[in-house]
């Protein structure tokens, strides 16, 4: 049997390619109840609804900020929710031609037999899910493996058991009409340097790639949303250049060219951090088979929580700094972001949260 060819094949590999135009990418609004609780509380604003619908509202009616987008990752909640004049946050975005997408894993829970390691939940059910999920407007799916670095680790059983995870994920959710964004997330956290970083990149997406195609998932209906390769968190830091040369070489040596886009996570990199050796790597000049674009969500809010703080009154000068951070990343994305002179508050501050979870 050979990759997915049913009745979404077309309609897959349409909208993959279109979240991949160059000079747009993701906004990632998908943060869970619990992780919007936190980055409003860094604010002083409380985790109830309205709050939660208030912030994405300024996000996503920013004007002139759709333009840079070509898809925004939601939650569950937010698929429903309606501005507060009453339209659906879906529309909005079908209007501006931004697809919808949903986060669709339930967060991770330890692998037996390891160290800490972990391994995602949420094939349960999914099919259902996605169905509903395809009806409500939503056109591609986001699910997070996540993988440390470590003395042993990643294990062989937790990278062979993540790979297969986000395999099976990808099938189910092209079987129902949404484009899977296939995203092993190596952590940041500790001493190793990029080569360690690197190594264990390659190993981790000839794994994941492996499994796509032995589960006959339609490549070209896909997107990957990987880590940069970096030194470790408590390592020094390596310009923007050397990023760059490393995370497209080890692109180049695992991701098939069928692929038509890598939008890449911050990480916990700074807002400008992120976008600096995004840029670097489209300015690189080598074989560059996909567009690399992003998918971020901390490195594209961070300095417009600071600059909103949940008052009425700052919303247009949020705005402002939410339009700058999708601008700033639209130009990354052909190379040609020039920095900028003056960084809001936040953008340059990094946002680094040891064994990150959402």
């Amino acid at each position: 049997m050979s990759c997915y060819k049913g009745k979404y094949a077309d309609e897959l590999i349409k909208n993959a390619a279109y979240i991949g135009t160059p000079g747009k990418g993701i906004l990632a609004a998908d943060e869970s109840t619990g992780t919007i609780g936190k980055r409003l509380s860094s604010i002083n604003v409380e985790n109830v609804e309205s709050n939660r619908r208030a912030l994405r509202e300024l996000l996503f009616c920013t004007p002139g900020c759709l333009q840079y987008l070509s898809g925004v990752i939601l939650f569950e909640e937010t698929l429903y929710q309606k501005t507060a004049a009453g339209k659906p946050f879906v529309e909005v975005m079908k209007e501006a031609g931004v697809l919808p997408g949903i986060k669709v894993d339930k967060g991770t829970v330890e692998l037996p037999g390891t160290d800490g390691e972990t391994t995602t939940q949420g094939l349960d059910g999914l099919a259902e899910r996605c169905q509903k999920y395809y009806e409500a407007g939503a056109r591609f799916a986001k699910w997070r493996a996540v993988l440390k670095i470590g003395a042993n680790e990643p294990s062989q059983l937790a990278i062979n058991d993540n790979a297969n995870g986000l395999a099976r994920y990808a099938i189910i959710c092209q079987q129902n009409g949404l484009v899977p964004i296939v995203e092993p997330e190596i952590l940041v956290d500790g001493a190793h340097d990029i080569q360690k970083c690197a190594d264990v990149t390659e190993r981790v997406l000839a794994a994941c790639y492996k499994a796509l195609n032995d589960h006959h998932v339609l490549l070209e209906g896909t997107l990957l949303k990987p880590n940069m390769v970096t030194p470790g968190s408590e390592s020094p830091k390596v310009a923007p250049e050397v990023i760059a040369e490393y995370t497209v070489r080890a692109l180049q040596r695992t991701m098939p060219p069928a692929v038509p886009a890598v939008v890449f996570l911050s990480g916990g990199q700074s807002e400008e951090e992120a976008t600096v050796n995004l840029n670097a790597m489209n300015k690189l000049q080598t074989k560059k088979p996909w567009s690399l674009s992003f998918s971020f969500g901390r490195a594209l809010q961070q300095s417009t929580l600071k600059a909103w703080c949940g008052k009425e009154e700052n919303v247009q000068k949020a705005q402002a700094a939410f339009l700058t951070r999708c601008k700033a990343n639209s130009d990354a994305t052909l190379g040609k972001y020039a920095g900028a002179s003056n960084l809001s508050e936040g953008a340059s501050e990094s946002l680094h949260v040891k064994d990150y979870k959402y």
